[in-house]
């Protein structure tokens, strides 16, 4: 499942994840975060490839709000010192990755940044960053949904898929309706002022056009059913007696 790790870091186990290891003493409170409080406990690890063990620190996070996938709890474990950085430190830096693995699967599934076709490094190169140019311009569009719709709605409700699809599908039509020239004043304006008029355009929006769709917890697959005589028939063995 895991390598044991020479230098500090940390990675996440949710709850249901099997760990070979041994919890030692008791879980203790150390800190918060946003999440909801966190309690460290040590614990040694054994890598299952190699039998090598390690001892580390399991954070654990019990969750305000359970994931989508039922859980209440989330567990880190790190080798990071204690003197370096705190249990509450380290769940608050490691709750920011996942802001940075939520960009890079937008940016790989609403801004198609990996060519599906062999292509030369340079072109494979040029199609990302213009992936992540686009996933800018989303993000700008987002910030300023917020402003005036508000944080929880815009990130709770809005799908970048559909902002992402919106300008894709109306851009060509735009420019027909409303020529270049027109639009050239925004280039003219300073930065405060594009920020001022961005919220004002905001206003506008119709947010249930963009409405997300997310999925409910995952169900377990259905038991499989044993045959009717209890085993199994080959359909190669099948073929062969003919």
């Amino acid at each position: 499942m895991f390598g044991i790790a020479r230098r500090g870091a940390a990675f996440v186990v949710r709850q249901h994840a099997q760990v070979q290891g041994e919890l030692l003493g008791h879980a203790q409170r150390t800190g918060t975060t946003r999440s909801g409080p966190v309690y460290e406990q040590a614990m040694h690890v054994r890598d299952p490839a190699s039998g090598e063990t390690m001892r580390v620190r399991r954070l654990t996070i019990k969750l305000k709000v359970p994931t989508r996938d039922g859980d209440t709890e989330l567990h880190i474990l790190s080798n990071v010192p204690s003197g370096r950085a705190s249990a509450a430190h380290l769940a608050r830096v490691y709750g920011k990755r996942w802001s940075i693995e939520t960009a890079f699967f937008e940016i790989t599934t609403t801004l198609s940044c990996e060519i599906n076709t062999l292509a030369y490094p340079k072109a494979a190169l040029f199609t990302f960053c213009l992936a992540l140019l686009a996933y800018n311009a989303v993000s700008l569009i987002k910030a300023a949904l917020r402003s005036h719709h508000g944080r929880q709605k815009v990130n709770d409700e809005v799908s970048g898929y559909y902002l992402s699809l919106e300008i894709s599908r109306t851009y060509d039509g735009m420019m027909i309706a409303i020529p270049a020239p027109h639009w050239a004043l925004f280039r003219d304006l300073s930065d405060q002022e594009f920020a001022s008029a961005l919220p004002e355009l905001a206003s506008s929006v119709d947010l249930s056009k963009y409405q997300k769709h997310p999925r409910g917890p995952k169900k377990k697959p259905p038991e499989r059913a044993p045959y009717q005589n209890g085993q199994h028939v080959s359909t190669a063995k099948l073929l062969a007696q003919r």
